[in-house]
């Protein structure tokens, strides 16, 4: 079982010997306990058996680089911290940090004075760090900001399992991560994986764990994602997109508190409080067959749903706050006003991301800017240059779909639109849809396979 240590652990991946052993004593000096790995693939090893709570990796290494374990470590473990070592003047480097969700970056060569307060912030802000770490916050002074602050203390304190629900950006695992923060499991593991990002063929042994020689590949025993997050909570986001089969695992699971890894006889007990999440409606998910109906009322013993932020713009100021406190303290930035400009075309936008969208938008506009006021200039080209309900009249933002069309081929000239004006990004396409990675993929390759047989 994943025990957690009495000093903060962090893992740090360089396969440069003297940079990695030399970083792993100025961070033992500093009172963490340190593992270290190679490359990516020995790193990945390391977090299959146990999760620190941070990683700090340099970017060019052999087998696995550090560019693809963020990204795996994205796939698989959520939001665990992932620091990220960059060439001094590197700007393609820092821009994919930044496009992989890399939660810091440091320039090398490494002054200790910048990484010490950094590494210290990202372990202060993992849930299961110390004590008076201080809980993430679904900030608003909206009738529905206070209404879900409210639910969300009540259920907190509770083992109850908890269903949130809300487009993609709405912030469910900020959410998730309250209802951690708030409860007797607190000092423990917060664990999220996304069931949209890992391949079916994977499912059962990310969430189950597997034994050596339990499948071809399985060269060793592996801990699953209920044994690492033993005496916490457990965040199984875009649980629709999980396969039925699992389901009916995790519906065992969740009702007798043992687990059986693959290939092993024997069941293990685990402490475990179950969250899910999903953007999709959960009625329709298994009224479609997708989602185990028997499940859906385990998990739905407590129902939180988030509104998009379309529907409640009066949180803007405090949202806009908020992130730009972030933002500031993660650039090295000053920005501590937006003028009132940008306010007003923020109000008139839809943002079809969410706050998840609002986020990029000020960091794109922090990095750009210079001095204390976020002005329209540090915006994005084009946006907010008109109302949202002018813009959807405007050939480059609508779909015009024919008379006689049907709803199948109404959705792949929607999805097709889409992904041109998102530049082929499919995270952002998918994101903006409202719909999984995993289904725009499975959408793309159902078009593409249509296209050669004609």
């Amino acid at each position: 079982m994943n025990v957690p240590s009495q000093r903060p652990r962090v893992l740090v991946v360089d396969d440069e010997p003297n940079e990695r052993h030399g970083l792993a004593e100025l961070l033992e000096a500093w009172g963490y306990a340190v593992d270290t790995a190679s490359d990516g693939a020995e790193a990945l090893e390391i977090l299959s058996r146990s999760l620190p709570q941070a990683v700090l990796t340099d970017i060019r290494m052999p087998r696995l680089d550090g560019l693809q374990l963020l990204a795996r470590v994205r796939q698989r473990y959520g939001s665990l911290p992932v620091l990220v070592l960059t060439g001094q003047g590197s700007k393609e480097a820092v821009i994919e940090c930044l496009r992989l969700r890399a939660s810091d970056y440091i320039e090398k060569p490494i002054r200790a004075e910048e990484l010490k307060p950094r590494l210290a912030d990202l372990v202060r802000a993992q849930a299961d760090g110390p004590s008076g770490a201080p809980a993430p916050a679904y900030v608003g002074a909206s009738e529905s900001a206070r209404e879900i602050r409210a639910l969300v203390e009540q259920v907190a304190p509770t083992t109850a399992s908890v269903l949130i629900t809300g487009e993609s950006g709405t912030g469910k695992e900020v959410v998730a991560r309250m209802i951690h923060s708030l409860s007797p499991r607190r000092e423990r593991t917060f664990l999220a994986i996304n069931c949209s990002a890992i391949p079916e063929s994977l499912m059962e042994s990310e969430i189950f764990g597997h034994e050596k020689g339990a499948f071809t590949g399985a060269q060793e025993r592996r801990a699953g994602c209920f044994e690492l997050a033993e005496g916490g909570t457990l965040l199984l986001d875009e649980i629709g997109e999980m396969p039925l089969a699992t389901q009916a695992k995790l519906l065992r699971v969740l009702e007798d508190r043992h687990l059986r890894r693959l290939g092993s006889k024997q069941e293990i007990p685990v402490n475990v409080r179950v969250l899910a999440a999903t953007n999709r409606s959960p009625a329709e998910a298994v009224a479609a067959g997708q989602l185990r109906g028997d499940l859906y009322y385990r998990l739905n013993v407590f129902h939180l749903h988030l509104p998009p932020l379309r529907e409640h713009l009066e949180d803007l100021p405090a949202l806009c706050a908020a992130l730009l406190a972030q933002l500031n303290q993660r650039h090295s930035r000053a920005v501590t006003r937006i003028a009132p400009e940008v306010m007003q075309r923020f109000g008139q936008y839809r943002w079809p991301g969410n706050v998840r969208e609002l986020r990029n938008t000020l960091e794109r506009a922090v990095i750009v800017a210079s001095g204390a006021v976020l002005e329209p200039a540090h915006l994005a080209p084009g946006f907010g240059a008109a109302p949202a309900v002018a813009a959807a009249a405007e050939d480059g933002d609508s779909v015009r779909v024919p008379l006689g069309a049907t709803v199948d081929e109404a959705e792949r000239l929607l999805i097709l639109k889409t992904l041109e004006r998102e530049g082929n990004n499919k995270t952002r396409t998918a994101e903006r849809l409202g719909i999984s990675l995993k289904t725009l993929q499975n959408k793309l390759k159902e078009y593409a396979a249509r296209e050669s047989a004609r």
